[in-house]
Protein backbone atom coordinates (compact mmCIF):
# COMPACT_ATOMS: atom_id res chain seq x y z
CA UNK A 1 0.00 0.00 0.00
CA UNK A 2 0.86 3.55 -0.90
CA UNK A 3 -0.02 6.54 0.71
CA UNK A 4 0.93 10.27 -0.67
CA UNK A 5 0.41 12.73 2.49
CA UNK A 6 -0.71 15.46 0.13
CA UNK A 7 -1.15 18.17 3.45
CA UNK A 8 0.19 18.49 7.06
CA UNK A 9 -0.70 21.95 7.53
CA UNK A 10 -3.20 23.30 10.25
CA UNK A 11 -6.65 24.96 9.79
CA UNK A 12 -4.84 28.13 8.64
CA UNK A 13 -2.22 26.81 6.42
CA UNK A 14 1.82 27.05 7.15
CA UNK A 15 2.91 29.97 6.26
CA UNK A 16 -0.05 31.63 8.03
CA UNK A 17 -0.85 34.84 6.22
CA UNK A 18 1.37 37.85 7.25
CA UNK A 19 3.31 36.08 9.91
CA UNK A 20 7.29 36.85 9.31
CA UNK A 21 8.27 34.10 11.75
CA UNK A 22 11.14 31.75 10.87
CA UNK A 23 8.63 28.83 9.65
CA UNK A 24 6.55 31.39 7.56
CA UNK A 25 9.44 32.71 5.91
CA UNK A 26 11.51 29.63 5.92
CA UNK A 27 12.52 28.65 2.34
CA UNK A 28 12.36 25.05 2.88
CA UNK A 29 9.62 23.20 0.94
CA UNK A 30 8.90 20.76 4.01
CA UNK A 31 7.95 23.96 5.90
CA UNK A 32 5.09 25.13 3.57
CA UNK A 33 1.83 23.26 4.64
CA UNK A 34 -1.65 22.63 3.17
CA UNK A 35 -4.37 21.63 5.22
CA UNK A 36 -3.97 18.35 6.03
CA UNK A 37 -5.07 15.56 3.67
CA UNK A 38 -3.56 12.13 2.25
CA UNK A 39 -4.25 9.87 -0.41
CA UNK A 40 -4.24 5.73 0.39
CA UNK A 41 -3.66 4.01 -3.35
CA UNK A 42 -3.09 -0.33 -3.47
CA UNK A 43 -3.73 -2.35 -7.00
CA UNK A 44 -5.35 0.69 -8.56
CA UNK A 45 -7.61 1.68 -6.11
CA UNK A 46 -7.65 5.02 -4.05
CA UNK A 47 -9.61 6.68 -1.00
CA UNK A 48 -8.92 9.72 0.00
CA UNK A 49 -8.67 11.19 3.62
CA UNK A 50 -10.51 14.87 3.93
CA UNK A 51 -11.24 17.13 1.40
CA UNK A 52 -10.23 20.32 2.58
CA UNK A 53 -9.77 23.35 0.85
CA UNK A 54 -6.19 22.86 -1.02
CA UNK A 55 -7.71 19.84 -2.85
CA UNK A 56 -7.40 21.19 -6.20
CA UNK A 57 -3.94 22.10 -5.53
CA UNK A 58 -2.79 19.04 -3.79
CA UNK A 59 -4.54 16.80 -6.92
CA UNK A 60 -2.33 19.42 -9.32
CA UNK A 61 0.76 18.78 -7.06
CA UNK A 62 0.52 15.13 -7.46
CA UNK A 63 -0.67 15.17 -11.40
CA UNK A 64 -3.64 12.87 -9.55
CA UNK A 65 -5.32 11.28 -13.12
CA UNK A 66 -6.81 7.89 -11.79
CA UNK A 67 -10.77 7.99 -10.17
CA UNK A 68 -11.29 7.99 -6.93
CA UNK A 69 -12.91 5.01 -5.45
CA UNK A 70 -14.36 6.24 -1.85
CA UNK A 71 -13.51 9.48 0.35
CA UNK A 72 -13.25 8.79 4.28
CA UNK A 73 -14.46 12.52 6.08
CA UNK A 74 -13.19 12.50 9.89
CA UNK A 75 -15.44 15.87 10.70
CA UNK A 76 -16.71 18.51 9.48
CA UNK A 77 -14.75 21.37 10.04
CA UNK A 78 -14.03 23.35 6.99
CA UNK A 79 -10.31 22.79 6.62
CA UNK A 80 -11.17 18.73 6.34
CA UNK A 81 -14.43 19.34 4.13
CA UNK A 82 -14.04 23.13 2.08
CA UNK A 83 -12.89 21.18 -1.45
CA UNK A 84 -15.67 18.80 -1.59
CA UNK A 85 -16.91 20.89 -4.44
CA UNK A 86 -13.66 20.26 -6.33
CA UNK A 87 -14.10 16.46 -6.04
CA UNK A 88 -16.47 17.36 -9.34
CA UNK A 89 -13.77 16.41 -11.90
CA UNK A 90 -13.94 12.61 -10.36
CA UNK A 91 -17.87 12.32 -10.74
CA UNK A 92 -18.32 13.04 -14.42
CA UNK A 93 -18.22 8.99 -14.97
CA UNK A 94 -20.01 7.80 -11.89
CA UNK A 95 -20.86 8.72 -8.63
CA UNK A 96 -18.24 8.75 -5.98
CA UNK A 97 -18.72 7.98 -2.36
CA UNK A 98 -17.89 9.79 0.75
CA UNK A 99 -18.09 8.23 4.15
CA UNK A 100 -19.27 10.17 7.85
CA UNK A 101 -20.06 9.60 10.62
CA UNK A 102 -24.11 10.80 11.40
CA UNK A 103 -22.63 14.69 12.98
CA UNK A 104 -20.44 15.20 10.13
CA UNK A 105 -23.39 13.67 7.39
CA UNK A 106 -25.73 16.47 8.96
CA UNK A 107 -23.74 19.26 8.53
CA UNK A 108 -22.24 18.45 5.09
CA UNK A 109 -25.86 18.40 3.87
CA UNK A 110 -26.54 21.91 5.72
CA UNK A 111 -23.54 23.12 3.64
CA UNK A 112 -24.10 21.33 -0.18
CA UNK A 113 -27.68 21.01 -0.20
CA UNK A 114 -27.05 21.43 -4.28
CA UNK A 115 -24.93 18.55 -4.55
CA UNK A 116 -26.05 16.30 -1.46
CA UNK A 117 -29.77 16.90 -1.42
CA UNK A 118 -31.29 18.47 -3.90
CA UNK A 119 -28.80 18.14 -7.04
CA UNK A 120 -30.63 20.83 -8.63
CA UNK A 121 -28.27 21.40 -11.97
CA UNK A 122 -26.59 19.52 -14.45
CA UNK A 123 -22.25 20.21 -13.70
CA UNK A 124 -22.83 19.37 -9.83
CA UNK A 125 -20.39 16.83 -8.41
CA UNK A 126 -22.23 13.36 -8.30
CA UNK A 127 -21.70 12.45 -4.71
CA UNK A 128 -23.25 9.54 -2.60
CA UNK A 129 -23.56 9.90 1.43
CA UNK A 130 -22.66 7.37 3.72
CA UNK A 131 -22.79 7.20 7.59
CA UNK A 132 -20.46 5.61 9.40
CA UNK A 133 -20.37 4.70 12.98
CA UNK A 134 -17.27 3.27 15.31
CA UNK A 135 -16.30 -0.09 13.91
CA UNK A 136 -17.88 -0.13 11.29
CA UNK A 137 -15.85 -2.87 8.47
CA UNK A 138 -15.24 -1.25 4.78
CA UNK A 139 -13.58 -2.31 1.61
CA UNK A 140 -12.80 -0.94 -1.72
CA UNK A 141 -10.78 -3.23 -3.69
CA UNK A 142 -8.01 -4.70 -1.39
CA UNK A 143 -7.79 -2.14 0.71
CA UNK A 144 -10.04 -2.86 4.45
CA UNK A 145 -11.18 0.12 6.50
CA UNK A 146 -12.54 0.25 9.95
CA UNK A 147 -13.65 3.20 11.34
CA UNK A 148 -11.81 4.42 14.56
CA UNK A 149 -13.92 6.78 17.73
CA UNK A 150 -11.49 9.63 19.00
CA UNK A 151 -12.24 13.04 20.66
CA UNK A 152 -11.31 16.76 18.95
CA UNK A 153 -11.56 18.13 22.54
CA UNK A 154 -15.38 17.67 22.89
CA UNK A 155 -16.21 16.65 19.31
CA UNK A 156 -16.32 13.56 18.63
CA UNK A 157 -14.63 12.61 15.55
CA UNK A 158 -13.36 9.64 13.32
CA UNK A 159 -10.16 8.13 12.78
CA UNK A 160 -9.44 5.50 10.30
CA UNK A 161 -7.21 2.16 10.02
CA UNK A 162 -6.71 1.47 6.45
CA UNK A 163 -5.09 -1.86 6.37
CA UNK A 164 -2.19 -1.79 8.98
CA UNK A 165 -2.03 2.19 8.83
CA UNK A 166 -3.87 3.87 11.62
CA UNK A 167 -5.05 7.54 10.10
CA UNK A 168 -6.24 10.04 13.22
CA UNK A 169 -6.15 13.38 12.62
CA UNK A 170 -7.14 16.22 14.80
CA UNK A 171 -7.60 14.25 17.98
CA UNK A 172 -6.97 14.44 21.86
CA UNK A 173 -7.43 11.25 22.51
CA UNK A 174 -8.77 7.96 20.82
CA UNK A 175 -11.72 6.16 22.92
CA UNK A 176 -10.91 3.34 24.82
CA UNK A 177 -13.44 1.12 22.81
CA UNK A 178 -11.49 2.02 19.58
CA UNK A 179 -7.95 0.95 21.06
CA UNK A 180 -9.00 -2.77 20.40
CA UNK A 181 -8.80 -2.11 16.45
CA UNK A 182 -5.19 -0.63 16.37
CA UNK A 183 -4.10 -4.00 17.56
CA UNK A 184 -1.36 -5.17 14.98
CA UNK A 185 -0.97 -1.89 13.13
CA UNK A 186 2.37 -1.60 11.47
CA UNK A 187 2.24 2.63 11.36
CA UNK A 188 0.35 5.68 12.70
CA UNK A 189 0.01 8.79 11.21
CA UNK A 190 -1.22 10.81 14.03
CA UNK A 191 -2.40 14.89 14.66
CA UNK A 192 0.62 16.67 16.45
CA UNK A 193 -0.09 20.58 16.25
CA UNK A 194 2.71 22.26 18.48
CA UNK A 195 4.38 21.92 21.27
CA UNK A 196 2.38 23.82 24.19
CA UNK A 197 -0.60 22.48 25.19
CA UNK A 198 -3.57 23.20 22.91
CA UNK A 199 -7.62 22.36 24.21
CA UNK A 200 -8.46 20.73 20.93
CA UNK A 201 -5.32 18.81 19.69
CA UNK A 202 -2.72 16.56 21.25
CA UNK A 203 0.66 18.53 21.23
CA UNK A 204 3.68 16.67 20.01
CA UNK A 205 4.93 15.12 23.42
CA UNK A 206 1.31 14.07 24.07
CA UNK A 207 1.13 12.39 20.14
CA UNK A 208 4.50 10.78 21.09
CA UNK A 209 3.51 9.54 24.52
CA UNK A 210 0.19 7.93 22.17
CA UNK A 211 2.17 6.11 19.97
CA UNK A 212 4.37 4.46 22.70
CA UNK A 213 1.19 3.65 24.33
CA UNK A 214 0.54 1.48 21.17
CA UNK A 215 3.87 -0.21 21.18
CA UNK A 216 7.08 0.01 18.69
CA UNK A 217 4.76 1.97 16.01
CA UNK A 218 6.58 3.76 13.06
CA UNK A 219 5.05 7.27 13.74
CA UNK A 220 4.20 10.32 11.07
CA UNK A 221 2.89 13.40 12.73
CA UNK A 222 0.49 16.05 10.47
CA UNK A 223 -1.93 18.84 11.09
CA UNK A 224 1.13 20.67 12.47
CA UNK A 225 0.95 24.59 12.50
CA UNK A 226 3.66 27.21 12.57
CA UNK A 227 4.39 26.81 16.18
CA UNK A 228 5.85 23.47 15.84
CA UNK A 229 9.49 24.99 14.45
CA UNK A 230 11.27 24.52 11.73
CA UNK A 231 11.05 21.33 9.89
CA UNK A 232 15.13 20.37 9.38
CA UNK A 233 15.92 21.60 13.22
CA UNK A 234 12.47 19.52 14.88
CA UNK A 235 13.07 16.63 12.96
CA UNK A 236 16.65 15.75 14.49
CA UNK A 237 15.30 16.10 17.97
CA UNK A 238 12.41 13.53 17.64
CA UNK A 239 13.21 9.94 19.05
CA UNK A 240 13.29 6.69 16.66
CA UNK A 241 10.69 5.91 14.94
CA UNK A 242 9.18 9.53 14.73
CA UNK A 243 9.33 12.08 12.28
CA UNK A 244 7.33 14.78 11.26
CA UNK A 245 5.46 14.47 7.81
CA UNK A 246 5.69 17.04 4.92
CA UNK A 247 3.57 17.73 1.91
CA UNK A 248 4.06 15.29 -0.97
CA UNK A 249 5.97 12.60 1.38
CA UNK A 250 5.20 9.27 -0.32
CA UNK A 251 5.11 6.40 2.38
CA UNK A 252 5.01 2.05 1.78
CA UNK A 253 3.34 -0.13 4.31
Amino acid sequence: MKITILGTGTSIGVPQIGCQCEVCTSKDPRDQRLRTSALFEENGTYILLDCGPDFRQQMLRIGMNKPLDAVLITHEHYDHVGGIDDLRPFTFERSLPLYADAYTCLHLKERLPYCLVRRTYPGIPQLTLHEVEEGDRLQFGTLKVTALRALHGSLPILGYRIGDVAYLTDMTELQPSSRPLLEGIKMLIVGALRHTPHKTHQTVEQAIAFSRSLGNVPTYFIHMCHQVGLHAVQEELLPEGFHYAYDGLELEC
